[in-house]
C-alpha cells in the first residue's frame, strides 16, 4: 500500500474551537494531520471530499477500496467516548450508524456514510421527529449495555456528592430549590428497587445526530454510550430545537407533549422516567456551576418545572 502524501486537512474553525479547551487538545489537533493520513493508508482509503468537523471530532468522506463510501472519524479517547464503538458493536446497526472499522488506541473509527446534508432537525414538524427521536431510542435502548461501560448508578452517585458544593455556589434561592428538586429525585431512584438501570444508552440523541440513510430512512449518529435507565437518554429530545417549544406559546405543555409521546414509544413509566430526566437536568446544572454559572439555565428550569407535572 503506497504512502500518502497529503495530509488530512484540520479546518480552521475546529481548531480555534476544540483548541480552547487546553494544551491537551491542541497537541492532539497538531498531531491530527499525520494521525489522518496514517489512518487512510492503513485502511486503504481514499478522501472524498472535505473533511468537517463537529464540536470534538474530525470526520472526512471517503472511499474504501472495494468503491464503498464511508467516514473516516478521528477524535480524542475521552471517558464519555471511550465505549462508543463497544455500543456500535452491541447495535450492530440496528438504527444506528455502522462500524466499519476501529483503532482503540487512537480512537479512530471508520463509520458507514450518511447524509449529512440530511439531518433530523430539516423535519419541520415537531410531533414527527419527536416520534422519529423516540423510534430509534426504543430501538437502541431495548439492548443491553455490553460489559465495562460507564454505569449510570456510578454517574448518580457521583452527582449527588457534588450537588452540596453546588447548593453553596448558587446564590439564589430559585436556583437552589431546581437542584434539591433534581437530587431528591436520583436520591429516591437510586434507592428503589429498579436501580439506574442496565439499557445501552445513546446518551445525546437529538435532532442533529439523526441523519438521512439508504439502507433506512433514518440512522443515529455520535453515541457516548453508558449502562442505564433509557428515562436518562429523554432530555437531549426534549430540549433541543428550544425555539420551536417557545414558538407554541406554552412551553411546558410543549415539553409534555414530546415526553407523553416518548414515554408512550419506550413503553416507559412516566413518572419514573421524568425522575430520571430531572436527573439528566441535574447533570447539566452541575456542569453549568463547574463552569462558574451562578443560575440555571432557564431551559433546563423549564423542563424540570414540566417533569415535576409527571412525577406523582
Amino acid at each position: 500500500m503506497h504512502s500518502s502524501t497529503r495530509l488530512v486537512d484540520v479546518p480552521d474553525t475546529f481548531i480555534a474551537s476544540y483548541g480552547a479547551h487546553g494544551p491537551g487538545e491542541r497537541a492532539w489537533l497538531a498531531r491530527l494531520p499525520r494521525l489522518g493520513a496514517a489512518f487512510l493508508d492503513r485502511w486503504g482509503l481514499r478522501p472524498d471530499g472535505p473533511s468537517a468537523h463537529g464540536m470534538a471530532s474530525l470526520v472526512l468522506p471517503v472511499v474504501r477500496h472495494d468503491g464503498t463510501p464511508a467516514v473516516l472519524r478521528l477524535q480524542q479517547v475521552r471517558e464519555e467516548t471511550a465505549g462508543t464503538a463497544a455500543g456500535l458493536r452491541a447495535w450492530n446497526g440496528d438504527g444506528v450508524v455502522r462500524l466499519l472499522e476501529h483503532d482503540e488506541p487512537t480512537g479512530t473509527q471508520l463509520l458507514e456514510r450518511l447524509d449529512a446534508a440530511r439531518p433530523l432537525s430539516s423535519v419541520e414538524d415537531d410531533d414527527t421527529a419527536t416520534a422519529v427521536l423516540g423510534g430509534l431510542l426504543a430501538r437502541l435502548t431495548a439492548v443491553p449495555a455490553p460489559p465495562g461501560l460507564r454505569r449510570l448508578s456510578d454517574i448518580a452517585g457521583a452527582m449527588l456528592d457534588d450537588v452540596p458544593a453546588a447548593l453553596a455556589a448558587l446564590p439564589a434561592p430559585e436556583g437552589r430549590e431546581v437542584v434539591r428538586g433534581c437530587a431528591a429525585a436520583v436520591a429516591e431512584l437510586l434507592g428503589d428497587a429498579g436501580g439506574a438501570g442496565d439499557r445501552l444508552l445513546h446518551w445525546d440523541l437529538h435532532h442533529d445526530n439523526v441523519l438521512a440513510g439508504e439502507r433506512e430512512p433514518w440512522l443515529a449518529i455520535d453515541p457516548e454510550p453508558l449502562a442505564g435507565d433509557p428515562g436518562f437518554d429523554l432530555l437531549p429530545a426534549l430540549d433541543n430545537r428550544w425555539d420551536a417549544v417557545v414558538a407554541t406559546g406554552d412551553v411546558t405543555r410543549a415539553v409534555l407533549r414530546r415526553f407523553d409521546l416518548l414515554t408512550e414509544l419506550l413503553g416507559l413509566e412516566r413518572d419514573r422516567a421524568a425522575g430520571w430526566t430531572l436527573g439528566r437536568v441535574l447533570q447539566n446544572v452541575l456542569w453549568d456551576v463547574e463552569d462558574g454559572k451562578e443560575t440555571p439555565d432557564p431551559v433546563q428550569t423549564a423542563v424540570a418545572e414540566a417533569m415535576s407535572l409527571r412525577r406523582t
